[in-house]
């Protein structure tokens, strides 16, 4: 999903391009494979799993009722659960016919951040099924995926969030000026598990184990909120100093909103939780801190998404076509609406309610489209392709 100019690493990487919009041309690097249209499924595709549950789990948090809508979402949370299964089988294929690309993938500063994608996919389904899915399903397995799902998602996300800037430091080396949104999607992942945990903390019994879990949220809240405060500045920097992102990589700034709208959901539902798991002074703490922390977050992912949409349609203008980090418009603003939301439900403003709404409108739209150009180009063979030599990066100027 991502293009970077070419960086030092200690073995050749797989074309930087991964996840623009590929050539329609087969590319096996010269020889035969088993299952060439596996061969280029890079952990990028997981983000199209994240897309359709947080459509699920957005829909079911919006402080509005509109007819329909549960049994609409329900839907789409069906489909998000296909849609793991078939990404889990892809790339379990990918690992054991092309161990040598998944290897390279690894080894690839514009692939590696994208296995935090598995985790935050794993985690988006378990939390749906079991706001969603549980009207299908039953309370009792929708409570058994989800502390499954979130189980494996976390212990994922935590080694992602410490491999991926491992090997960025001792391997990767990115070369100057290459920071990207990307690399906060292993960061995010602790932060989507502080708030899918909110969900199970209700669900222990009260005592040592309840309160461990809120505070292990917590933890986690603000671990991965530490990460994308350095990892940030280093994005804008790259902006302000080398011009705007390749075309194909633009819509990647949307990623910039994943930590900003699920931090402000995981205090928010952590806050809802926290009377039942710690004593009362903490618990009204906590709920205090959901305001003041999310509010001011809120206003700087409004400021954030205005830009990205200026840079969005600026790279429109310059020819941007379809590629997969379209589903960057996705997961990231659905933290967002689940984070106003939120916020709508603590402060009873109706102005967030809209806004929760609006951003919510935003996202169906943007998922259906994402989708259709991705089933269209499943169908065509073009997204399973070998990728196209990345283009140079856009100048300043036109």
């Amino acid at each position: 999903m991502a293009v970077f100019p070419q960086t030092r690493t200690p073995v050749p990487p797989p074309s930087a391009a991964s996840a623009a919009r590929p050539a329609t041309a087969s590319g096996t690097s010269g020889h035969a494979t088993r299952l060439p249209s596996l061969r280029h499924i890079g952990p990028n595709w997981y983000a199209s799993v994240m897309g359709t549950a947080i459509v699920a789990g957005a829909g079911a948090a919006l402080p509005v009722d509109v007819p329909g809508l549960r049994a609409a979402i329900t839907v789409v949370w069906a489909l998000s659960a296909v849609l793991l299964l078939a990404v889990l089988a892809a790339r379990t294929g990918h690992w054991i016919h092309h161990r040598d690309q998944a290897r390279a993938h690894l080894l690839d500063p514009a692939v590696a951040p994208f296995y935090g994608c598995l985790a935050m996919a794993l985690m988006a389904v378990g939390g749906a099924t079991l706001t969603v899915g549980v009207d299908v399903v039953g309370a009792r397995a929708a409570l058994a995926v989800d502390v499954v799902l979130f189980a494996v998602g976390t212990a994922v996300g935590l080694a992602a969030a410490v491999v991926v800037p491992f090997l960025m430091v001792v391997r990767h080396r990115p070369a100057p000026g290459t920071a990207s949104p990307v690399w906060l999607l292993p960061l995010v992942a602790p932060m989507v598990s502080a708030s899918q945990g909110a969900l199970l903390v209700p669900h222990l019994g009260s005592g040592q184990g309840r309160e461990a879990l809120l505070l292990a949220c917590y933890a986690m809240f603000g671990l991965s909120l530490l990460a994308t405060l350095v990892v940030l500045p280093l994005v804008f920097s790259r902006l302000v100093h080398h011009g705007p992102l390749p075309l194909a990589l633009t819509p990647t700034l949307f990623l910039v909103l994943g930590p900003l709208g699920q931090s402000t959901t995981a205090v928010n539902q952590l806050a809802d939780v926290a009377p039942g798991a710690v004593a009362a002074p903490y618990a009204s703490a906590f709920g205090a801190f959901a305001v003041l922390y999310g509010v001011p977050v809120m206003g700087f992912a409004l400021l954030w998404l205005a830009l990205a949409a200026a840079m969005v349609v600026r790279a429109v203008r310059d020819g941007m076509g379809f590629a997969m980090t379209w589903w960057a418009f996705t997961f990231p603003v659905g933290t967002c609406v689940t984070g106003a939301a939120g916020l709508a439900r603590h402060t009873g403003l109706d102005a967030l309610t809209w806004l929760a709404v609006a951003l919510y409108v935003f996202l169906v739209v943007a998922w259906a489209a994402a989708g259709a150009r991705t089933v269209r180009g499943v169908v065509s063979g073009a997204l399973t392709a070998a990728p196209v030599p990345p283009r140079p990066a856009t100048a300043r100027t036109r």
